[in-house]
């Protein structure tokens, strides 16, 4: 065994050897990232329609938890938290508490939450009875062929966009739980930008 071990420990400390391993490696990462990337549509305007920082938010439409529809245009001049979750997911569960205490302190302000539950993973039961336990008040969208997770690219959940109210993203959090703190400073920086 110890012979093996020798052979093992030469062939790494051949110079040559260790530079092909490298390439190697280096050849099947890149293979890796361009197999695994998110496919784009031809259209070059779908490109920059992609929902990040300093970019304007993508539009939809969804029905709402409790009746009629929204839209997020039609929620131009107001700041928008925009925040993607499902009731199985326990950041989650452990940081909308704290978005409902920051939509009560600022919704006067010209705050939104849209809270748009991933109904295509998830049972609308187990969104109603998540909304009742957190009793939350702000909009709760339904999501309900996945359309919107695939236009704002979702990853994980929770996934959290700040859109200032010209449209504008100003920040994305992936992942979860956000502070009450960390909240509220995000949504100062966007009541800042207001007209």
């Amino acid at each position: 065994m110890n012979l093996r071990m020798n052979d093992w420990t030469a062939w790494i400390s051949d110079r040559k050897r260790w530079s092909l391993l490298m390439v190697v490696v280096f050849v099947l990462c890149a293979a890796w990232i361009g197999l695994s990337a998110v496919p784009l549509s031809g259209d070059p305007a779908a490109a920059l329609s992609l929902p990040r920082k300093g970019f304007t938010a993508p539009d939809f439409a969804l029905d709402q938890m409790q009746g009629g529809e929204i839209t997020l245009s039609d929620l131009r001049g107001k700041a928008v938290i925009l925040n993607l979750w499902a009731s199985w997911c326990l950041p989650c569960r452990a940081e909308m508490p704290a978005m409902q205490r920051v939509y009560e302190a600022n919704r006067d302000r010209g705050l939104e939450i849209l809270a748009i539950h991933a109904t295509y993973q998830d049972s609308l039961a187990a969104a109603q009875a998540f909304v009742d336990e957190h009793h939350l008040t702000f909009p709760i969208l339904l999501d309900s062929t996945g359309e919107v997770a695939n236009l704002y690219r979702l990853r994980s959940l929770p996934t959290t966009f700040f859109i200032d109210p010209q449209g504008i993203i100003q920040q994305v959090i992936i992942g979860g739980p956000m502070s009450e703190a960390t909240l509220q400073v995000a949504v100062e920086i966007l009541l800042d930008e207001a007209p």
